[in-house]
């Protein structure tokens, strides 16, 4: 994950008791190499104080905000995510890597790794249950603070478009401090992989659509779901999991703020994010809104549009920067096909692609309070995926456009998602065959490479 700054306040936490009554180490505290860490549990009291400029407030599902006392979310976590959550042993989650074998990675950023395990749940299938394992560089406090945060955050939130949490861990071994977290194992990588890995199948039009819609509908819900607003803060594809039917799924909420109380209109920070998707005012200024995720949804929106990067190194300098490239094609104009990503092959929407790059521009407003809610972007996004048409503009051919839709019938854009979508899960299972051969060959390696006995 690509930082811009710090964090200025250090996460404290006060003195607390675990469901079952057992004390809670501070951060920084020693941990035998099997105790599991309820700093996630520690006292809500402390940890707002010590967020005073990260204060939560009480959001309506409308998104007003009420003036009365609001409960912040370690608050809304001790009541709710603090009996829902797992926590595993170290030696558990050893096993359930096969000691994070490499051969088990299946992703890796600023954060840590990510590796694929099997664990086993008292509600899950006897033979385990399949997860996500995240082990967080222990180098620095950073590292601690996202992963409290992640607990705190995941612990309070639920909804289809969010990465679930099932359990976390924190224990200390000869290397030090370990802090990992397990969530639900999600199939089809990322909406980054799909968008701009050449060895994935071209996304379809619509398909997109509904990933950004349901993308829109996880940031809505942060911002006005809860009685306390929560602020993403690092919203880009990377971060969009894609399930077995490429339902989206927001992860990694290191990052994530709670919301300005009832008499402010921004939370101060330091400017955390990745860049080429974090706002300007908020880089400018550190003034962080929920205008601040409606911006990063923009450079999206123009991502899915383009099939290019916010930010490619290796393009000539006027193309390096989306943003500024697109600005070459306005959407009124007869040039505006030109950014439309060619691996599409004119199957999508004329209109729908103007229409979205019309709400992308209102999301990059350059003043925040210009900007759409993600409300109003997620109705936009559902009005857009009525346009079943597929008329656009093809470089590779004058007219590539199907036949108009029959009623009744299935429409091209229908056929086209359905196989692509099949051709998406046979290559998942070419991965994991892959992974499997790839396994067994390394155990060869292994056994050939052993001395011989004399």
């Amino acid at each position: 994950m690509g930082c811009l700054g710090r964090f200025r306040s250090k996460i404290r936490t006060g003195k607390g008791k675990r469901p079952h009554g057992r004390p809670v180490p501070a951060p920084g505290a020693s941990f035998t190499s099997e105790a599991t860490c309820s700093t996630a549990s520690s006292s809500a009291a402390a940890t707002s104080q010590s967020q005073s400029q990260d204060s939560g407030a009480t959001v309506r599902p409308g998104g007003s905000k009420s003036s009365g006392s609001a409960r912040s979310i370690p608050e809304l976590y001790e009541e709710r995510g603090a009996s829902s959550l797992r926590e595993f042993g170290l030696r558990e989650l050893h096993a359930a890597t096969s000691d994070f074998s490499r051969l088990l990675k299946i992703g890796e950023g600023g954060f840590g790794s990510v590796y694929k395990g099997v664990v086993r749940l008292p509600s899950g299938p006897a033979g385990g249950t399949v997860v996500a394992i995240k082990r967080l560089n222990t180098s620095g406090h950073q590292g601690h603070k996202q992963w409290l945060a992640e607990v705190h955050f995941l612990g309070v939130v639920e909804h289809p478009n969010l990465v679930k949490l099932i359990g976390y861990c924190a224990a200390r071994n000869e290397r030090g401090p370990q802090r990992l977290l397990v969530y639900e194992f999600i199939t089809n990588k990322t909406l980054d992989d799909h968008l701009f890995n050449r060895a994935y199948p071209v996304l379809p039009w619509g398909v997109r659509l509904e990933i950004v819609f349901g993308a829109a509908q996880g940031l809505m819900y942060l911002h006005e779901g809860l009685e306390v607003q929560i602020i993403y803060r690092d919203f880009k594809a990377s971060n969009v999991l894609l399930d077995e039917e490429f339902r989206p799924k927001l992860s990694d909420f290191g990052l994530a703020r709670e919301g300005p109380s009832a008499d402010q209109t921004h939370v101060s920070t330091a400017v955390m994010g990745t860049y080429g998707y974090a706002a300007p005012d908020y880089v400018a200024t550190g003034h962080l809104t929920t205008k601040s995720d409606v911006w990063s949804f923009g450079v999206v929106l123009y991502e899915i549009l383009t099939g290019r990067r916010s930010m490619e190194k290796n393009r000539p300098k006027n193309e390096q920067k989306l943003l500024e490239w697109v600005k070459q094609y306005p959407v009124g104009s007869k040039q505006f096909s030109k950014i439309i990503d060619t691996r599409l092959e004119g199957r999508y929407s004329r209109q729908g692609t103007r229409e979205i790059a019309k709400l992308a521009n209102t999301c990059l407003a350059k003043r925040s309070r210009d900007r759409p809610t993600m409300r109003q972007v997620a109705d936009s996004l559902k009005q857009v995926m009525q346009l079943k048409q597929l008329d656009g503009e093809s470089l590779t051919s004058r007219d590539n456009s199907p036949p108009h839709d029959v009623q009744g019938k299935p429409t091209a854009d229908d056929i086209a998602v359905a196989s692509a979508r099949r051709r998406m899960l046979h290559l998942a299972a070419l991965g994991e065959n892959g992974n499997s051969i790839a396994r067994r060959r390394f155990m060869f390696m292994k056994a050939a490479a052993a001395p011989t006995p004399t």
